[in-house]
This record gives structure tokens, C-alpha cells and sequence, in this order.
């Protein structure tokens, strides 16, 4: 397994234990996390904090050369919101824990030179379907459903 792609899993996993939505992100700068987050919407009661924002908001600033060369992991194909960050900042490749549960923006990051990786991750897969069948008004409410 992916160290990265683990870290991630974590984080989705703390965000579940939490009460929260169990999706997780890390982004990786020179093989060294810089920023690492879970979806925190309902422990916050915020509408912006998927897991993505929430590693890009702890990662904090760093120089624009910085983001550049970074790797953002995740355990969810990232939505709308999430995808417009990364290409903001430049992300240039999204490693993707599944996207069977939620396809995201990927064509959209993919046509603006991102590259994607989609793993296909059992856990991933898991800890989505569980949620979502466990809790469908609570992962309508964070797709804007």
C-alpha cells in the first residue's frame, strides 16, 4: 500500500470516528506531507470542508512553486469545488483512492493538463458504500444532493 494514499485513508477514517463524512486527504511536497485533512463539514458544521480543502487549509501557504510540485492524494474523486482548488493552485496530479462511489471532476482536471490516477482501493471502495447506505441524507447533503 501507498504510504500516501494510507495517510489518506486515515484521515477518512478519523473523519468517520469524528461522526463526520469519511473522506481523507493528503498533499505531498518532495515525499514529505505538508497538509493533511478529512471531511470536516459536519464537525464544524462548515460548508466548504471535503477532505481536500480541509488538507489545502492545513497545509497552509507555502510559496506557489510549492503546490507546483506537490501530489494531492485522496480516498473520493474530487467534486467540483475541491477540483477548482487544485487547479487554482496548481496541483498537478491527483492520485484517487475510488471514484466508483462518486465520479468527480476528473475529464475537467484531466483538460486542464492535471494528471489523474484512479487505484481502485478495496478500503476506499468500503468505507464509502458503508457510509453511503448508512447514512444517504448525511452524503446527499455533502454532494449538494
Amino acid at each position: 500500500m501507498d504510504p500516501f494514499l494510507q495517510a489518506a485513508i486515515d484521515e477518512a477514517k478519523a473523519g468517520l470516528a469524528e461522526g463526520g463524512i469519511p473522506i481523507g486527504s493528503v498533499i505531498v511536497h518532495e515525499g514529505r506531507i505538508i497538509g493533511r485533512g478529512h471531511n470536516r463539514r459536519v464537525q464544524k458544521g462548515s460548508a466548504i470542508l471535503h477532505g481536500e480543502m480541509d488538507a489545502l487549509e492545513n497545509a497552509g501557504r507555502h510559496p506557489a512553486k510549492v503546490y507546483r510540485e506537490s501530489v494531492i492524494y485522496t480516498t473520493l474523486s474530487p467534486c467540483p469545488m475541491c477540483s477548482g482548488a487544485i487547479a487554482l493552485y496548481g496541483i498537478p496530479r491527483v492520485v484517487v483512492g475510488e471514484n466508483r462511489s462518486f465520479m468527480g471532476e476528473e475529464a475537467w482536471l484531466t483538460s486542464r493538463g492535471v494528471a489523474i490516477e484512479v487505484v481502485d482501493d478495496a478500503t476506499c471502495v468500503a468505507l464509502m458504500h458503508d457510509f453511503m447506505r448508512d447514512k444517504p441524507e448525511l452524503w446527499n447533503e455533502d454532494i449538494g444532493v
